[in-house]
């Protein structure tokens, strides 16, 4: 209990001392944003150059309401091409994809293009159990126009919606909906692992473990992306790595699946910079578990924050619905 508490003490201290650099993060998310955008532009243009004069007219004719179904058809429906090579180089990677916190270090043996994309996400659809698990260790947050004590604002509420998606995916989910910060949030992993722990020995069918949050950022940080039209809170994949920077490995916090979770974020955050730029901020590594240890699929999301409205919150989880079934199907 002890570390336990020593483990969140950390974790809040550095939350609140980091309020400044969240906001200097997404403005640089913003910025990023912007160069992605005009790269598209640019491709775009590229790519119409190359066309034959015959292809044009037949470009030309497609309706607007047949482009998404014509995308479909030659299975690309993709908006943005990632440079899988540029990805081998580590800095790029790191650069591109990731935000460090400072109290952690991760090097090339574990973020490698390679042992990123080599392990198979892809889960057994046929077992008559649940396959997926959400649940929320923070129960109790809540957005910008949330109603206080109104679970159906908060972000339980958004697990649920979340939740019909994927089983309109085809997937059998399971929606934990245990309250472990009530009253106590400091504790509220230690509160939360075994709860989680008794679920999966009772349903050894669940192959995937989301943890579902909302961050807390600065309150003049908005982090919203329009998506197929609509506003949305941007989703942060975040990933614990059992390593301080001062400390080196935490033997105590010993987690058997860091490598499986990272290519699961990894693979996630790939398919959403393809399909969904702008969607996503950079996955963030930080040096502690946050109760990752207990299945090799497992996430932390963080869904927008405080300053998100629930309708942002809400509809964010469309595209991260479509991206699970992308990545766990392999869709893609």
């Amino acid at each position: 209990p002890a570390i336990a508490e020593n483990e969140q003490k950390l974790w809040y201290e550095s939350q609140e001392e980091n309020l400044a650099y969240y906001e200097n993060l997404a403005a640089e998310e913003n910025e990023q944003a912007k160069q992605m955008i005009e790269e598209n532009k640019k491709a775009a243009g590229e790519s119409g150059k190359k066309k034959t004069p015959k292809e044009n007219p037949a470009e030309k004719s497609v309706k607007p309401k047949e482009e998404t179904a014509a995308r479909k058809k030659d299975n690309s429906g993709k908006k943005k091409e990632i440079n899988i090579k540029k990805l081998e180089d580590f800095d790029y990677l790191r650069r591109t994809f990731y935000q460090v916190d400072n109290t952690t270090t991760i090097g090339k043996d574990q973020l490698n293009i390679k042992d990123l994309m080599q392990p198979d996400m892809t889960i057994d659809l046929h077992t008559k159990g649940p396959q997926i698990l959400i649940y929320h260790t923070h129960s109790q947050e809540c957005y910008s126009d949330s109603k206080e004590g109104d679970e159906s604002t908060s972000v339980i509420a958004v697990g649920d919606y979340l939740t019909g998606l994927l089983e309109d995916e085809g997937f059998k989910v399971l929606h934990h909906k245990g309250k472990y910060d009530v009253g106590d949030r400091d504790h509220a992993y230690s509160n939360a692992a075994p709860a989680i722990q008794k679920i999966l020995k009772e349903n050894p069918s669940i192959q995937v473990v989301i943890d579902l949050h909302r961050d807390g950022v600065g309150k003049n940080t908005r982090l919203v992306t329009t998506q197929n039209g609509k506003k949305m809170a941007k989703i942060m994949f975040f990933n614990g790595l059992s390593r301080t920077t001062a400390a080196g490995d935490i033997a105590y916090l010993k987690n058997p699946y860091i490598s499986d979770n990272l290519a699961f974020s990894f693979q996630m955050q790939l398919a959403a910079a393809q399909y969904y730029p702008d969607l996503t901020r950079k996955i963030y590594l930080k040096g502690y578990r946050f109760n990752m240890h207990f299945c090799p699929r497992s996430m932390l999301v963080e869904v927008g924050a405080q300053t998100n409205t629930f309708e942002e919150a809400k509809n964010s989880m469309e595209p991260l619905a479509d991206l699970l079934a992308k990545v766990l199907k392999n869709e893609e």
